[in-house]
């Protein structure tokens, strides 16, 4: 091949992968229906009476998203739609197969199904009026603001299962402000990062190989510090003030590149983690769960902890099969929400928890590789952010529902019951999205420039 046509292939731009997103799509949509059928086949014999009506709902959520990536973020990337899908899909069909249980409470497949609507809805209102993730630059100490204001507001609501996480708004129901506030607090982080970095990457002496900050670049990573363990001290919500600091150390670290900002976030998060657990009761409670996971509850019964470790015994590599376990034995909604990965152990094993934290891993690689691609710097810190948002999220949950950490009180991404949620998960997957699509959308080309007439050339073709 000549020299003349490689310019002329290359100068139309990059292929915009929309055509894998849909085959990926595909998939998505038709592995949860087999996985709703067979449940339904399982428990009952027959092929439940929804599974049409499932199929064309998830198919529509997943058609509609598609066809409005494919006009307002054509060059995006095709792997997080789909993968995002794949995991509201599966979450729905454990959260039917555990409504099959009498004692787990009232069914909530149906309202995560709306909620999952309401997310995609959002999905598709931030591709279609963010037009340029660059705007968000503009609203830096707003967003701060909101942020601040979502994280206190559950502080003035009675507590749920021992946390202030929720707020209760009439004919709505219950909310966590906290999912909200990751992705705002996100929006600051990078944007104050941004004109920071330079005075926060200084050093004043090197001790032990790491560069030390000066004195007064501490300030920011102490008042971090401190408003996580208000949050967890007035909130007793570990899972939020874990996700809180360890996001703004990455990003700090994203941002200047100095090791010294992770060693000085890990010693400070340790620190007050180990305070605040000897003194607060409920953060008590969970710490002393997670070191003696196998002792009696209070009314002599076994603990949530415990049923957890014997649901991923029981599951060995490859699970009881769908629908052939017993989450029910984990009181209340705990099944649907916190543990929700336990089910996925018993009855899809070793290997579907690995399928799914590898769903996981693969989402956030791909928006760390957003970050790489992106243009500008606050784009940059924001993807890292946001990807970094999600993967902590997914870590504390799956750390502490395996027993390598305390357990948080926070919700699988996707997977788990809980609506606000499901609703931000989706935002936050937009916002990457439009950056990918700014990142990977070609140049223009200058008029007059013999790349712009072999465009030329070939579109007349």
């Amino acid at each position: 091949m000549s020299a003349s046509n490689t310019t002329t292939i290359t100068s139309i731009g990059a292929p915009n992968r929309r055509n894998t997103e849909l085959a990926l799509l595909l998939f998505a949509v038709l592995i949860p229906v087999f996985a709703y059928a067979n449940v339904g086949l399982a428990m009952n014999g027959s092929v439940p009476a929804g599974l049409l009506g499932y199929g064309v709902g998830l198919g529509l959520l997943a058609g509609v998203a598609h066809l409005l990536v494919r006009k307002f973020a054509p060059y995006s990337d095709p792997l997080m739609l789909p993968i995002a899908t794949l995991l509201n899909g599966l979450g729905l069909v454990l959260i039917w197969r555990l409504d099959q249980e009498p004692s787990l409470g009232a069914p909530m497949a149906s309202k995560q199904l709306m909620w999952s609507t309401f997310g995609v809805a959002l999905f598709i209102a931030v591709l279609v009026f963010l037009k340029d993730h660059r705007i968000l630059q503009r609203y830096t100490y707003i967003s701060m603001a909101l942020a601040l204001f979502l994280l206190v507001l559950p502080v003035f609501f009675p507590p749920v299962y021992g946390a202030r996480i929720w707020v209760t708004l009439p004919g709505i129901g219950s909310l966590q402000p906290g999912e909200f506030a990751k992705i705002v607090i996100t929006i600051f982080f990078a944007g104050y990062l941004m004109v920071k970095r330079d005075a926060l990457a200084l050093a004043s002496r090197r001790v032990m190989g790491l560069y030390l900050p000066r004195g007064r670049d501490l300030g920011p990573i102490l008042v971090i510090w401190a408003v996580s363990l208000l949050i967890l001290i007035f909130e007793t919500d570990l899972g939020t003030s874990l996700l809180f600091f360890g996001l703004f150390v990455i990003m700090l670290y994203v941002a200047t590149e100095r090791t010294s900002w992770i060693v000085f976030g890990l010693l400070l998060s340790s620190a007050g983690a180990v305070a605040v657990a000897s003194t607060e009761p409920h953060v008590k409670i969970r710490v002393q769960d997670w070191l003696h996971p196998l002792a009696l509850a209070p009314n002599g019964g076994v603990t949530e902890t415990a049923q957890a470790r014997y649901a991923f015994g029981a599951g060995g590599l490859f699970g009881s099969g769908l629908g052939q376990g017993y989450s029910r034995l984990i009181h209340g909604i705990a099944p649907k929400s916190d543990y929700i990965l336990a089910t996925v152990g018993e009855e899809m094993g070793l290997a579907g928890v690995m399928a799914v934290l590898l769903l996981y891993g693969l989402l956030i690689e791909r928006g760390v590789r957003t970050a790489l691609a992106a243009r500008d710097p606050f784009g940059k810190l924001l993807a890292i952010g946001l990807s970094g948002a999600f993967a902590l999220q997914v870590f504390v949950v799956a750390g502490g529902v395996t027993g390598l950490i305390p357990l948080t009180g926070m919700t699988m991404p996707f997977m788990a019951q809980g609506g606000s949620s499901v609703i931000a998960n989706w935002a936050l997957v937009a916002i990457l999205l439009r950056i990918s699509d700014t990142a990977r959308r070609p140049a223009p080309t200058p008029a007059g420039s013999p790349d712009a007439e072999a465009t030329q050339v070939v579109k007349s073709q």
